[in-house]
């Protein structure tokens, strides 16, 4: 047996034995669909650095530039589709083995997975629509691009006039505080957490993983590269999460 084998296997063991399991994802699970990472030596920050939260409300240039980056990046994540990692997160849940998934991600791709809405969260937001930062009123991203493209900008909200924002959570910015309660709920009924193409630096998102194994939990890592939690963890499989985790619950596409 090869030692991807005998990993896998051993996960395989672990799924197997556990009552409730937790997911929790970041951006190596979506590369594997052609998205970039941020972090990365070739990802998205080092390319052009983030836009603070409170330099997007204070200044309109910087809400275009955002907007601009937003519009630009559209073709890459619309043509992305759920991987075997994700569509293996997916049967998790659907065998009733995972609760819910809980990610980092901004893409919406274990909801095109077929996970429901109400088993993912999402503490990072979701960059597949907008919404008034004042009255939450929701916009479609189509919509706001057609406007952009005829006028050079996203004007406020039609309903209060506030800002207009990607649903996501910029850099300064609160995380979103029912994500964060609800994800803490399902890390402390978990007994076995799965993290998957974290690099588990940031907080406090990245708090998660470590609080499950603090409560007990059986900690299981799944990234390419090594992470701050590697010796605190059961089992660390420096591979694809796409081939690890189609193996050990059965997904082959």
């Amino acid at each position: 047996m090869t030692d991807q084998a005998r990993e896998i296997a051993e996960l395989r063991r672990m799924i197997a034995a556990s009552r409730r399991a937790v997911v929790f994802t970041g951006a190596g699970i979506s590369t594997e669909s052609g998205i970039p990472d941020f972090r990365s030596p070739t990802g998205i920050w080092a390319q052009m650095k983030p836009i603070y939260f409170q330099d997007y409300i204070a200044s309109a240039a910087l809400r275009r530039e955002a907007w601009r980056r937003k519009f630009a990046s559209e073709p890459v994540m619309r043509a992305a589709e759920p991987n075997r990692g994700h569509r293996a997160v997916a049967r998790l849940l659907r065998e009733g083995k995972a609760a819910s998934v809980i990610t980092q991600n901004i893409d919406g791709l274990h909801q095109a997975s077929g996970i429901p809405e109400d088993q993912v969260i999402e503490l990072h937001g979701n960059s597949t629509y907008a919404h008034c930062l004042d009255c939450s009123r929701r916009y479609e991203i189509d919509a706001l691009r057609e406007a952009f493209e005829r006028e050079g900008e996203v004007h406020g909200c039609t309903a209060c006039g506030g800002l207009i924002k990607t649903a996501t959570v910029s850099f300064g910015q609160a995380m979103p505080e029912a994500a964060m309660l609800r994800a803490e709920a399902e890390i402390l009924a978990a007994d076995l957490c799965i993290v998957l193409g974290s690099s588990l630096v940031v907080y406090p998102a990245a708090g998660f993983p470590e609080m499950a194994k603090g409560n007990g939990a059986r900690l299981v890592i799944v990234n390419n590269e090594a992470t701050g939690l590697d010796p605190l963890a059961d089992l660390v499989i420096h591979r694809g999460i796409g081939d690890v985790m189609g193996g050990a619950v059965g997904v082959n596409y």
